[in-house]
């Protein structure tokens, strides 16, 4: 294929190398330079004449947008979920979605249990007060934490990332139990992990760790009556979504109980407003959206977004698809 009949492909935040490498052997590639993601209107004009285009979470993709964009073929979402994108307008205008499932799994487990000790710990409130001066002297009562081990675990979404959370808490001698839409009986085989219903599990687990996708039902999931529901002195640890939890609430269960911590990767606007009333409470422990950012994990990601969107531009089947009757 001569080099003005290759496919233009969008890039809406330079991603790794190796993603690109394997975008430019068949396409045009245009990359948007900032750190900060292109408005609305950038991101009009960028895919107006794009064959295919790899989205962020950051870029919203509805109806209107996708009309302006006549020649769109395939959304490839650098990102497992894709609560970004109008699924059902992309289907209707013959787009295919797809996204990165599988590759980032463990290392998000991995930064839900370093959030999980850092909230239960104080980690990061320590860290404060040596910096700050204020570690005067070694005392029996000094910033006391919560002991993962021999603790109840409670997991709120049990797919890829709610188990590989499982298996790593069942390594701390750490009782676990679950929610999901209904019980998992294959899993409950494969560990030693109990079913309860999200009332349950909020009664009487010492930790709760979110891993639902953001979908009209899982929306504030977690509200005021919820968080209220949550055992005193327990610890909350987000790494889903942000709009999972009712952010109002969640500081008031933190400044007034129940809950005695939380480890957030995920808010409902990102960035997070440094004005924003979490950023002033000393037993949250805030992460900057980190749940699969390492070397290895991203490079994965940006083949895998890669090869789906050359995938669907070379009319093959890609590795992932959201919507793959748009394919038949």
């Amino acid at each position: 294929m001569s080099k003005n009949q290759q496919p233009e492909v969008v890039v809406t935040r330079r991603i790794p190398q190796n993603g690109l490498d394997i975008l430019r052997r068949e396409c045009k590639v245009q990359v948007w330079p900032e750190r900060t993601p292109p408005g609305r209107d950038q991101l009009r004009d960028m895919v107006s004449s794009a064959d295919g285009v790899i989205a962020l979470l950051t870029d919203e993709f509805d109806g209107p947008l996708m009309d302006k964009a006549q020649q769109l073929k395939v959304i490839s979402n650098y990102a497992v979920g894709y609560d970004n994108i109008d699924v059902a307008a992309a289907t209707d205008r013959g787009i295919a979605v797809t996204n990165t499932p599988g590759v980032l799994t463990e290392t998000t487990a991995d930064m839900t249990m370093a959030l999980l000790l850092a909230a239960a710990r104080r980690v990061v409130e320590g860290d404060r007060a040596v910096r700050c001066g204020d570690w005067l002297s070694w005392e029996p009562t000094y910033m006391l934490g919560r002991d993962l081990h021999h603790s109840r675990v409670g997991i709120i979404g049990m797919g890829r990332i709610g188990q590989a959370v499982a298996r790593r808490v069942l390594g701390f001698s750490a009782e676990v139990v679950y929610t999901d839409t209904e019980p998992l009986e294959e899993i409950q085989r494969q560990m030693p992990v109990e079913y309860l219903s999200l009332e349950e599990l909020l009664d009487s687990c010492d930790f709760v760790c979110i891993h639902v996708p953001l979908t009209e039902d899982t929306r504030h999931l977690l509200a005021a009556e919820q968080l209220q529901q949550m055992k005193k002195g327990s610890v909350l640890v987000n790494t889903s979504r942000g709009g999972v939890i009712e952010e109002t609430a969640l500081v008031q269960a933190l400044r007034e109980g129940p809950l005695a911590a939380a480890g957030l990767d995920v808010f409902d606007e990102e960035p997070l407003p440094t004005s924003h009333p979490l950023v002033r409470l000393d037993n949250v422990v805030l992460a900057p959206h980190l749940g699969s950012a390492t070397v290895r994990t991203r490079e994965a990601m940006a083949r895998l977004a890669a090869e789906n969107a050359a995938a669907v531009l070379r009319a093959d089947q890609p590795r992932h698809i959201v919507n793959p009757e748009v394919l038949r």
